[in-house]
């Protein structure tokens, strides 16, 4: 990817989206972690635990190249995405709910981002080549929790511009990240179709059974509908952008930005199919609930 892209367009483009973000956010909503934990558990143990080590089989069982093995295990370490809460908006889910999750998550994130990328560097003995510096993370989480920090403050000041802005910079965020997702694959475009064979069924895969399993598991532990549509898109919709800027401004290798890109190319077109499915099956039940 262009240099300037990498080094001036990349932080600004994660800071924009964690500004947006912390628009969205109050302080209420990190209480809400006490007032249902079952919902918010339930998604973390799932996104953080549960969906990195399915991510890990399906590398393993794809027997993918290591750097977009890597590339995958950093994409499946990073938080939920701020599009997550547009998809559970036009499929009825709890947006305060994917608003908590991310908000969590984001902060999580700072210990199990590095972890699962660093397990993972060691697994395909790639230590000597790839590297995250410790230092380096911290400056990353900085970017993320500064913006948001200053997102909830302009909100709190002045929530009436908070409300205004909302719109605008989701479509920021959607134009950025397809701008990043091009950036990468025409960088990559002597190699792009390899790429794709090589990570494509593993990235849809991986896509679709963390939209299932952020729906089903949930559902399975009593959590209502509503949440569990939440939860199911906080796990499947990722922040393709973060994945991306450790990869290019951290491990500094643009190969292991490929996976992130792909998915985030595949995983706007997924989550509109899984919640077109959803939606269709919670109006099947009420209309079937309405007539006994």
């Amino acid at each position: 990817m262009d240099s300037a892209l990498t080094e001036i367009g990349l932080p600004i483009a994660l800071a924009i989206i964690m500004f947006g973000l912390g628009l969205d956010l109050t302080i209420a909503d990190f209480r809400r972690v006490g007032t249902q934990p079952k919902a918010v558990v339930v998604a973390l143990v799932c996104q953080l635990v549960l969906l990195p080590a399915v991510c890990f089989g399906l590398v393993v069982l794809f027997d993918l190249p290591p750097l977009l093995g890597i590339g995958m295990l950093l994409l499946a370490a990073s938080p939920g995405g701020t599009t997550a809460n547009l998809f559970s908006h036009l499929f009825r889910g709890d947006v305060a709910l994917n608003i908590t999750l991310t908000a969590i998550n984001s902060i999580i994130a700072i210990a199990t981002l590095p972890l699962i990328t660093n397990l993972a560097i060691d697994y395909f003995d790639k230590s000597e080549s790839v590297s995250m510096p410790l230092a380096e993370v911290v400056k990353v989480f900085a970017l993320i929790l500064i913006p948001v920090g200053i997102g909830m403050l302009v909100r709190a000041k002045k929530a009436s511009f908070a409300a205004a802005m909302d719109k605008p910079v989701r479509i920021a965020s959607a134009i950025i990240l397809a701008i990043l997702v091009l950036g990468i694959l025409l960088g990559e475009k002597d190699r792009v179709g390899d790429y794709l064979a090589d990570v494509g069924i593993v990235a849809a895969l991986f896509c679709a059974i963390s939209l299932v399993v952020g729906y089903a598991v949930p559902r399975a532990f009593g959590v209502r509908e509503g949440q569990a549509i939440a939860s199911s898109f906080e796990i499947g919709v990722h922040n393709g952008t973060l994945a991306i800027f450790v990869a290019e401004n951290i491990l500094e290798v643009n190969e292991i930005a490929v996976p992130a890109a792909v998915y985030s190319l595949l995983m706007f077109f997924m989550a509109a199919g899984w919640g077109a499915i959803i939606s269709r099956r919670v109006g099947q039940r009420e209309s079937s609930n309405a007539a006994t």
